[in-house]
């Protein structure tokens, strides 16, 4: 159950929550806004329909209860009064939206008024003949409490203060009228003086024409307090609700930017990139090989959506296996394991993460042939070693990994082209994949020994998996 912009009867509190400077309020057309709001739509509709489900709920359990405590054929009475109030909820959950509805607040006040009329009014189908003021003994007023609660469900602090002085209105109201209009049954009163002659408080107490209005009025303050309390619990949960999305948007700008691991660690740790560390990692680098040939004789815009559609499916395989996307080189890119923390398997997640790109470069290759398209081929050069960590630059940070590790690696991508290889590794990337128990996915790899690479003094051995992609 939710309202919006509420009637009159609710703008003297109004004040209590409009107390902010007008440069307090963000730009509404700003994308922060517009995400932070449409997060508090969400949220919102989910309360709606969590208040008229509650509020079905609640009508059962009355309804039973009643059965209870009000005899036959009394009991019916208000029996429709609670089937009325549940079929008005399915009307809200129908017409009711996120926003101003002046379909919802009018379905708001019958609710009330249905309430205020079948406490206050008199029951058709009793035949009772005791005074009306009776009618306020029998503390039906907590009834309200449920409606109220219902409204602090659907989010929204306008629908509370509705709640809360609609209320105490139609109760005061229904008071009023039915001490004006309603004649008191005569004899009871003066019978109460008459059997409480020396304790006037008493009579006055016991008296059954006696309405009680001290009671009712502080029914009526209790109720506002509570509804007013409520209200601004329910706006500060929403301020909440905005600060929660706004930085779920910021950790989505990030994911943009940054490796899933490199955000959680930038969201959880207030400087988790400062420390410099060093440990060893496994750098993989990937590149399309001769791809500038392809580029110098296709549209720019093929050439981007190529590249797009390469990135997507390398980075889904990084970011698969718990890598961190370094960076993108034009049309290859650079992925770490064991960023920025290690763990144990590494080599192995960056190897089975090179494996699943193969694959996913046979089924596109595949896919581009059918398009009568040429295919692409990607070299993929990966190295195991000890590597420096932290971020870099003053204003602007990076996350930075250097070291002689990312250098063999980006020499070992190059090396495909003269070992005509997919995948070349060292050996070092090798051996930590089986000390971490991971012979499976070294299977196809094939030895070269003495390999001169640019950098490095000695010459190294490498493995390389000489698959060829159906192309």
């Amino acid at each position: 159950m939710k309202a919006a912009q509420p009637m009159a009867t609710t703008r003297p509190f109004l004040s209590l929550f409009s107390r902010r400077r007008a440069d307090d309020f963000p730009d509404k057309s700003s994308p922060e806004y517009q995400y932070t709001e449409a997060v508090l739509a969400a949220h919102k509709k989910e309360g709606l329909e969590l208040a008229v489900h509650v509020r079905w709920v609640a009508m059962a359990i009355v309804g039973v209860l009643l059965l209870f405590l009000i005899p036959m054929p009394d009991v019916w009475y208000y029996e429709l009064i609670l089937l009325a109030l549940a079929i008005n909820g399915w009307f809200m959950r129908r017409l009711g939206k996120v926003g101003q509805s002046r379909a919802e607040l009018l379905l708001l006040f019958i609710d009330l008024a249905l309430m205020t009329i079948g406490m206050v009014g008199p029951n058709p189908l009793s035949d009772q003949t005791w005074p009306h003021a009776m009618q306020y003994r029998f503390g039906n007023f907590q009834y309200f409490y449920i409606i109220l609660a219902g409204g602090a469900l659907a989010y929204s602090w306008r629908t509370v203060v509705a709640i809360g002085t609609w209320t105490t209105g139609l109760w005061a109201i229904g008071l009023g009228l039915s001490v004006w209009l309603v004649e008191p049954v005569p004899g009871l009163t003066e019978d109460m003086r008459a059997a409480f002659p020396d304790q006037p408080d008493m009579a006055w107490l016991l008296d059954p024409n006696s309405y009680r209005v001290d009671l009712r009025i502080q029914e009526i303050a209790v109720f506002l307090i509570v509804a007013l309390a409520m209200a601004v619990s329910v706006r500060r949960f929403n301020g909440l609700l905005r600060s929660n999305a706004a930085l779920e948007r910021e950790r989505t700008n990030l994911s943009r930017y940054f490796s899933p691991n490199v955000v959680e660690a930038l969201s959880t740790n207030d400087e988790p990139l400062k420390k410099i560390r060093s440990h060893e990692i496994a750098v993989l680098f990937v590149d399309i090989v001769g791809f500038t040939e392809f580029a110098a004789t296709r549209r720019p815009e093929e050439v981007i959506e190529t590249l797009r559609e390469f990135h997507v499916l390398m980075e889904k395989a990084v970011f698969g296996h718990g890598g961190t996307l370094d960076k993108y080189l034009g049309d290859g890119l650079m992925a770490t394991f064991g960023t920025p923390e290690p763990t144990k398997q590494d080599a192995i997640n960056a190897l089975e993460c090179v494996h699943e790109m193969m694959d996913e470069m046979d089924k596109w290759n595949a896919g581009r042939i059918a398009r009568a398209q040429p295919p692409l081929r990607v070299g993929f050069g990966a190295h195991y070693g000890p590597a420096v960590l932290a971020d870099i630059g003053a204003n602007r940070l990076e996350f930075a990994v250097v070291g002689n590790t990312v250098n063999v690696a980006s020499r070992l991508e190059a090396l495909t082209r003269g070992l005509n290889a997919r995948l070349v590794i060292s050996d070092s990337m090798r051996e930590e994949v089986i000390r971490e128990g991971g012979h499976a996915c070294l299977d196809g790899l094939l030895r070269f020994d003495g390999q001169d690479i640019r950098g490095v003094e000695d010459k190294l051995t490498v493995w390389a998996f000489e698959r060829t992609a159906p192309v």
